[in-house]
């Protein structure tokens, strides 16, 4: 890869760790719900200029938009909203691509490797041990549940776009966004409340809005746009590692800016689901040497 692409590539996992320290911040300012409808509000805004291109299948748009925009990041928004850490987050987020593995062997019948459930075998080890320790601390896992059910709905997401197929995955990305927020805002003033939701935007300070323009345009449009490109210009196996970066730089971030604590037990569990994501996902080609004669 070119110096210039991997710095672009790291800047992205950049935004998107320290994207986790921002909907803390927007959390402060702004119930989940309606934190989510106005980030894929503004995300959904240059619809205007693609409306008459849908750059997959309805369907699949649809299914893209429930699972992903609607359930994924709702849920993800209030696990954060009832304590989970904005570092712990980033982490267990990532859980996400074991959950895919699984669900792409009972939906779509492809088989996991030996890499893929070693993977997963470290990954859920170490989820576990946040599992145990949290339940030491707090009596009950709280909003890390929340957050473990938005990686199941964000590996469902993953399995809709594989279907849909999409040529333009920044285009893809404007349409689910553009499609789920007037859902958003109806669930929001459903659940949340209109007096709870008049009372948030009548109030809005300088760092909830900047959480909002950050969420919609540079952890989604941004983000999403120069990480489509990337994967269109180089092999998967060249990117995607990457990603590995995005629980590191979410927590140190949070630990840097929210004063966050990260314990030993969860440093040892990180280490765990970290080597259970490389396994995963980088290509460990000394595996597969042939054996050279003595």
């Amino acid at each position: 890869m070119k110096p210039l692409h991997i710095f672009l590539a790291i800047c992205v996992m950049a935004a998107w760790g320290i994207n986790f320290v921002i909907i803390k911040v927007g959390l402060d300012s702004f119930p989940p719900i309606l934190l989510s409808a106005l980030r894929f509000a503004l995300a959904g805004l240059p619809i205007v200029f693609i409306w008459k291109t849908p750059p997959a299948p309805l369907k699949w748009i649809v299914a893209i938009a429930l699972s992903l925009a609607i359930f994924k990041f709702n849920l993800l928004f209030i696990g954060m909203n009832l304590g989970a850490g904005a570092g712990l987050s980033s982490l267990v987020l990532q859980t996400q691509a074991f959950f895919t593995v699984i669900f792409a062997f009972f939906l779509l019948d492809e088989k996991p490797g030996i890499r893929q459930l070693l993977g997963m075998g470290f990954a859920f080890g170490g989820l576990g041990l946040i599992i145990s320790e949290r339940m030491q601390e707090y009596g009950a896992i709280g909003g890390l549940l929340f957050v473990i059910t938005a990686a199941v709905c964000w590996a469902l997401a993953n399995l809709a776009m594989k279907q849909a197929a999409s040529k333009n995955p920044l285009h893809l990305m404007i349409w689910v966004s553009a499609l789920s927020a007037p859902f958003l805002f109806a669930i929001s003033y459903w659940l949340e409340g209109g007096d709870v939701m008049g009372q948030a935007l009548n109030n809005i300070n300088a760092m909830g809005a900047f959480s909002v323009f950050y969420l919609a345009f540079v952890a989604t449009l941004a983000g999403f746009g120069v990480w489509a490109f990337l994967l269109r210009t180089y092999p998967a196996a060249y990117v995607a590692p990457f990603s590995l970066l995005v629980p590191i730089f979410g927590m140190s971030s949070a630990a840097l800016l929210l004063g966050e604590e990260v314990s030993t037990l969860t440093i040892l569990a990180a280490m765990l689901i970290l080597t259970g994501l490389a396994l995963n996902t980088l290509k460990l080609d000394f595996l597969k040497r042939s054996k050279t004669p003595c």
